[in-house]
This record gives structure tokens, C-alpha cells and sequence, in this order.
């Protein structure tokens, strides 16, 4: 029985920090940072997480097809927001998947991305239904640090079914090893690393070619044969090392996309798969890498025939749409790397209510609304009552989902009195095309931008509060800007 990759997708955040100004801001420290100081890298908003990124992957893949067949998610991070709360299971509320379905968290190591990813192809090798794998990351790193300038914020998602699809499995190894070249220990906030030398002598160049070599004879593909390699690292030459060690052509290996982007940790595997897909020809072959505590090694073949299913923006299209941040200190205030005085209205308690948020969870997590049987009138929230005045049917709505409807705005409000992380707080009231409207948080909003009643305007899965007293974060949908104009480069 043959297993492919049926959809993917991708998400980099729109915001990138120029390299530039942390070396500036560093160099009286650490002169060293000015080497790394070329390029940008993508940084999350102060309301994206692990989660969030993982909703917009996997939307980027699916886009608006039938989601009921899919029979499981895996989510792959090092950098899940909760630690005894399933975060899969919200990526999978979030998108409408229902409940008959297998949701899986797995972490605690840079390759926990290609993990995910075999663990999904093994299973529907073994009669499992489609598995929907995502990757995502937004990683904190120490001030000052290396890591600060190669690190990057991002998420993959691939669809894994029967059939060969977009592109089929060929063969796949994996190779375990306790060598710890970075490590995160409990109630750590940072990564401890280890010398880099040692990491690409000791780890890259012996680690990696041993599950390399078994997952091309598994394959019985002969290295001279792969056409896209990707090796997610960001440092500088080895992926190139490892090709001419390996056999496998020069021109086959990938951009690291480390000059637009930065290392998305356990993501950039899959990251960089996903960009290969989106360039790669029928007949081409994919060897994807992933390396901590270990390696995996997995060989696709596009197919001859592929299906013509693409995504969205894939991450070709979120790296065309970034902006350039210049403000370093607005970078470390939204990530809580510096202390700031946030002021009172910052100490309303943020607690959640659990009950509430489970009874209307489909309304909150979902943005389920409803639709009158009667009328057809779309409304949000669903109630009891249709809004129509000359309907006023009662108990005769049937549920809704927003998420990926097309609006518009209808008003909006900038305010720097309530308390924002990133002010002021925008807000407004949206129409929905198809009908029905919701008083909702904007998000993504530009310094200096003009926004306008009627203005295009898109869903995206947000998180809303921050309760830190008890360590929750509260999540809910936010409209956006449906298109950005211009393209920023790295510098």
C-alpha cells in the first residue's frame, strides 16, 4: 500500500526582525554578533503561539475542503504553550475536525518535526485514517545570544494518506543518539548550547549520514538521484558538507532560508520540505532531515501526476508578504524578555472560566455561529431566537463555522487607554459576506495604517488573553487585513 503527502502548508509570521539592530544593540557585549547581524528573521506577534501557527499551517493546506475524513493530528513543538493540556486537541477544535479523531503532542527534541512525521506515515501505512502532521515553533532565546539571530518563528502542515497524492513515501531510517549538543532543562526559559565545532564534527557529519545512507537504500535511491536536500541547520556550509559526503549533487541542496526567515527548530524540517514541494517537478526526489538526539531521514518522490492542490500562500507566499521591524525593544517586550511597567489596567484578573470555555467551546474555539433553517440568516453568536426581524424562528439554528468566511470591515477603533501588549488596541465591528457580523479584536495592523470601512478582511485563530497568574492562555479569532501591500526583503 503506497502513503503520500496529499495537501501542505505553511506559515511564517508577517513581522522580521532586522538582524542589524540586535547586533547594534549587542555589540558593546558581544562584537562577535555582527557576523550574524546580515538578513532578518520572522518573529510572532505577541498574540502567536505554537498553537496558533499550527492552525494557520494546516488552514494554508487544507484551505476550504471537507476536513471530515481526516483521522488524527499530530502537533510537534518544543515550545507548546501548556505542558498537561492536550494542544493538539485545540489545533483540531480550531479547525473543525470533530471528535472521532487521534490527537497526539510530540516534543522534547529538534526532530520532534520529522518524528511527527513518521509516527503519521506508520500509521496510515497501517490502515489509519489521513493524519494531519503539523510542526510549529516560536522559541524564546537570551538577549545577546546567537541563537537570538539564527532562531526564527514558523509552521508546517502535511496531509498523510493512502495513495501516492502530491507526492509519495519512498523510504525513510532513523538513527537515535544521546549526543546533546543543546538541551532545555525543566523550568528553564533558554536553551543551553553546546561549542559548535563539536556539534558539526561529532554530531552533523557522523550522525546524520548513517540514517541518511539506510533511508536511500530503503528507498533504493542512489544519492546522486535526490534533487531537493533539505538539512535544516543554521550554520553555514555543513548541509553542503554532507552533500559532497554523502554523493548527493551540490545544486540539490535547499536554501536553509536562513537570511529570511531564521531556524524554526523541530519545524524547519518540515518547513523546508513544504517549500520544496511548492518548487519541486513531477519525478523529482525529496530527502528531508531531521537532527536531535539523532536523525531521521525521509526520500518522496513527487509524483508524475500529482494532484493540482496547492497551497494557499505556501511558505513562498508568507515570505513575499513580510514587513520589516526595526523596533529591537518592541521585539523584547512582546517575547517578556525585559521587564516593562505595563501599567494598572494590566492587573485585571484574567481568569478563565473552565466550565464556560468548554460548554461554548465550538462558539470560542471553533467560531461556530449559526444559520436559521427557516431563513437562511447567518448570525454570531448562535441563539435561540433568529435576528431577523420577520423571522423570529426559535430553536431552529443549525450550527455555522466563520472561520473562513470573507468580510468586511464596517468600523473600527484605535484605544490607547484599554490595556494592549502591542498598542493600541484595535477593534471594530466585521460584516460577513454571506451574512451576519461580530464585534471582534483586529490584529496585524501596520504602524501608519489607514484602515477603511469596507475594507477586506480575514479570520485568524489569536490568542485573546494572557492569564499569568495561573499560567493560561485564553484563545479566540481576530480579523485581519485579508491582503498586504509590497514585499519587504532582507536587508
Amino acid at each position: 500500500m503506497s502513503v503520500g503527502i496529499h495537501a501542505f502548508g505553511g506559515y511564517v509570521p508577517r513581522l522580521r526582525l532586522q538582524r542589524r539592530v540586535i547586533a547594534e544593540a549587542n555589540a558593546w557585549f558581544n562584537p562577535g554578533l555582527k557576523g550574524l547581524g546580515k538578513g532578518e528573521r520572522s518573529i510572532a506577534n505577541w498574540d502567536e503561539d505554537a498553537v496558533t501557527m499550527a492552525v494557520e499551517a494546516a488552514r494554508d493546506a487544507l484551505g476550504s475542503s471537507e476536513r471530515d475524513g481526516i483521522g488524527g493530528v499530530y502537533l510537534a513543538s518544543t515550545s507548546l504553550p501548556f505542558l498537561d493540556r492536550q494542544n493538539a486537541g485545540i489545533v483540531a477544535e480550531a479547525l473543525h475536525l470533530g471528535h472521532c479523531l487521534h490527537t497526539l503532542d510530540i516534543a522534547g527534541s529538534q526532530r520532534a518535526g520529522t518524528s511527527a512525521l513518521l509516527t503519521a506515515l506508520q500509521t496510515v501505512a497501517g490502515d489509519g485514517g489521513p493524519i494531519l502532521v503539523v510542526a510549529a515553533e516560536k522559541r524564546r532565546t537570551k538577549t545577546a545570544s546567537s541563537l537570538e539571530l539564527t532562531t526564527g518563528d514558523g509552521a508546517a502542515a502535511l496531509l498523510i494518506g493512502q495513495g501516492d497524492g502530491i507526492a509519495r513515501l519512498l523510504g525513510y531510517a532513523s538513527e537515535t543518539a544521546d549526543f546533546v549538543d543543546h538541551y532545555r532543562g525543566q523550568d528553564q526559559a533558554f536553551d543551553y548550547v553546546w561549542e559548535e565545532r563539536w556539534i558539526r564534527d561529532e554530531g552533523y557529519l557522523k550522525i546524520v549520514p548513517a540514517a541518511v545512507v539506510r533511508a536511500l537504500e530503503a528507498a533504493a535511491v542512489d544519492p546522486g538521484a535526490i534533487d531537493h536536500f533539505c538539512f535544516p541547520s543554521p550554520a553555514r556550509r555543513v548541509a553542503a558538507t554532507l552533500a559532497s559526503k554523502l554523493g548527493i549533487p551540490d545544486a540539490s541542496v535547499r536554501d536553509n532560508l536562513q537570511g529570511t526567515c531564521g531556524e524554526a527548530g523541530a519545524a524547519h524540517p518540515l518547513l523546508m520540505l513544504v517549500h520544496a514541494l511548492e518548487e519541486a517537478r513531477p519525478g523529482d526526489k525529496l530527502l528531508v532531515t531531521g537532527f536531535g538526539q539523532g536523525c531521521d531521514a525521509v526520500v518522496v518522490e513527487v509524483c508524475r501526476h500529482r494532484p493540482a492542490a496547492s497551497p494557499s500562500a505556501g511558505i513562498g507566499g508568507h515570505l513575499a508578504r513580510g514587513r520589516a521591524e526595526h523596533n529591537y525593544q518592541r521585539y523584547l517586550a512582546i517575547n517578556d524578555l525585559v521587564t516593562i511597567e505595563r501599567g494598572l489596567r494590566a492587573e485585571v484578573d484574567k481568569q478563565t472560566g473552565l466550565t464556560t470555555l468548554y460548554r461554548n467551546r465550538d462558539m470560542l474555539l471553533g467560531f461556530v455561529g449559526g444559520r436559521c433553517r427557516a431563513c437562511g440568516t447567518l448570525q454570531y453568536p448562535k441563539s435561540n431566537v433568529c435576528a431577523k426581524p420577520d423571522c423570529d424562528a426559535v430553536d431552529g439554528q443549525d450550527d455555522h463555522p466563520f472561520s473562513e468566511m470573507t468580510a468586511t470591515l464596517n468600523s473600527y477603533t484605535a484605544d490607547r487607554l484599554t490595556y494592549c501588549p502591542d498598542p493600541p488596541a484595535y477593534y471594530g465591528m466585521v460584516q460577513f459576506d454571506d451574512g451576519g457580523r461580530a464585534m471582534m479584536d483586529l490584529a496585524d495592523i501596520d504602524p501608519g495604517t489607514k484602515l477603511h470601512v469596507g475594507q477586506p478582511m480575514r479570520m485568524m485563530f489569536r490568542i485573546k488573553d494572557y492569564d499569568t497568574t495561573r499560567g493560561f492562555r485564553r484563545y479566540f479569532w481576530k480579523a485581519t487585513p485579508a491582503t498586504h501591500g509590497g514585499t519587504q526583503g532582507a536587508e
